[in-house]
């Protein structure tokens, strides 16, 4: 639901510069972000498949900057531009596996906490295919993106400008 307030524009100018002004908070979800990153890499979480719930959860939230990073992020490591294009509508194709599903439920529940919390299906359906330290892994990466997508909501970080870098 839209806040009758709301302006829209259809050119987004950017706000306050959260690095430069508080860096030591900036630096502190910067660590955050490396943390989710290794546990997923212990958890032997696929970085396919963490891009993947990055790019739905920035979906569901309209963030363009994150969403055309983590594009970009997964194209770089050999994703297809058509699961791309299908992934805010991943349930009604057959492009995606049930491992892919599942994970991608569970950040949407992540993302959409406040209609209902996780439902215990969702829980139950990634506990099917995922171990305990890969649904942390999972459950990290999908609050630190939502994270990250309020803080560039919030400053309107412009898309279009980021390179990924080689994948390692």
């Amino acid at each position: 639901m839209k806040r009758a307030d709301v302006v829209e524009s259809a050119e987004s100018v950017p706000r306050v510069a959260l690095k430069k002004i508080t860096p030591d908070v900036s630096a502190a979800m910067g660590a955050l972000h490396g943390a989710a990153v290794s546990a997923a890499r212990d958890a032997k979480v696929e970085p396919e498949l963490l891009e993947l719930v990055r790019i739905r959860a920035s979906q569901i939230n309209g963030c363009a900057f994150c969403i055309d990073m983590h594009a970009a992020d997964a194209r770089a490591r050999g994703e297809s531009e058509q699961r791309v294009y299908a992934l805010n509508a991943w349930r009604e194709t057959p492009f995606f596996s049930d491992r892919e599903r599942a994970a991608l439920a569970l950040a949407e529940a992540v993302t959409l906490v406040h209609d209902g919390q996780v439902p215990d299906a969702v829980y139950a359906r990634a506990a099917e295919v995922f171990d305990e330290a890969q649904i942390a892994a999972l459950i990290w990466a999908a609050t630190v993106i939502n994270a990250y997508n309020r803080i560039a909501i919030a400053t309107r970080m412009v898309p279009g400008g980021y390179q990924p870098k080689p994948a390692q």
